[in-house]
């Protein structure tokens, strides 16, 4: 991928061309890293719903350990939105080409310390089932809140209810019938444009999940490394850029 591609995706300047990029490809590995989380623990982590909901059905049948285990998972979350917040506004403080890549790289490392450490922790299922919960769950929330805010809430990775709604919402505008010839009516018509983004989410979300539970059951935590590869990827342009201006201002100090 040409590096001003790559800039342009991840840099502190925004077009819709790259935020729409950028969703589509965090959605394909939001929806790998999912089922993938699914097949290691048998429970999905990039919807807060379904485990709020799980922690209700708990709570009525007094199963506290399991609706301490739902808040656990809702708190990961919570906290990876708010880190990647305080990362991308400390990033837009310090003027870096890379504040919207941070959360990428971070994301990145996370997902390499779950490859790295899962295998050993699968052998004590008391701790490898919530912390593996807990790291898929930072990383949503990560991963989440960085495009929320690249996208001004337009575009969501992780929150397919969001999209599916959104998509109906874009359907119903387009089968509208506008018969009224008031002229002081706005006709309703649907974006067809945004149509095409929340379809082209959903379905690499969809096949993201397909691959990422097709090559975990096969190769295991293996597969964290090519997911981490296209996160570091995406970040690579705008943390190198930040680099060169560092070594230029380090070259440049007197003494």
């Amino acid at each position: 991928m040409p590096v001003h591609t790559l800039r342009r995706l991840t840099g502190r300047r925004r077009t819709p061309w790259a935020d729409r990029a950028l969703g589509l490809v965090l959605a394909a590995v939001a929806g790998a890293a999912n089922a993938g989380g699914f097949v290691a623990v048998h429970q999905y982590t990039s919807h807060m719903t379904g485990i709020v909901s799980e922690m209700a059905d708990h709570m009525a049948v007094g199963a506290w350990s399991m609706v301490a285990a739902g808040l656990g998972a809702v708190a990961s979350f919570i906290v990876g939105a708010m880190v990647s917040t305080l990362l991308i506004n400390w990033g837009r403080r310090q003027h870096l080409h890379s504040e919207y890549a941070l959360p990428l790289v971070l994301e990145a490392a996370v997902m390499l310390l779950f490859g790295l450490m899962g295998a050993g922790l699968s052998l004590r299922d008391w701790l490898f089932i919530p912390a593996t919960v807990s790291l898929l769950c930072f990383m949503m929330g990560l991963q989440n809140a960085m495009i929320t805010k690249v996208s001004h809430a337009v575009i969501r990775t992780t929150h397919v209810t969001g999209i599916v709604t959104d998509i109906g919402i874009e359907l119903g505008r387009m089968v509208y019938w506008n018969r009224d010839a008031n002229p002081l009516l706005r006709p309703v018509h649907a974006d067809l444009g945004h149509l095409a983004l929340l379809a082209g989410l959903l379905v690499l979300f969809f096949g993201g999940g397909v691959l990422g539970a097709m090559s975990f059951a096969r190769i295991g935590y293996v597969t964290t490394l090519p997911l981490a590869a296209v996160l570091l990827l995406l970040a690579a342009v705008p943390m190198g850029d930040d680099l060169l201006r560092l070594r230029k201002r380090l070259l440049s100090t007197p003494g």
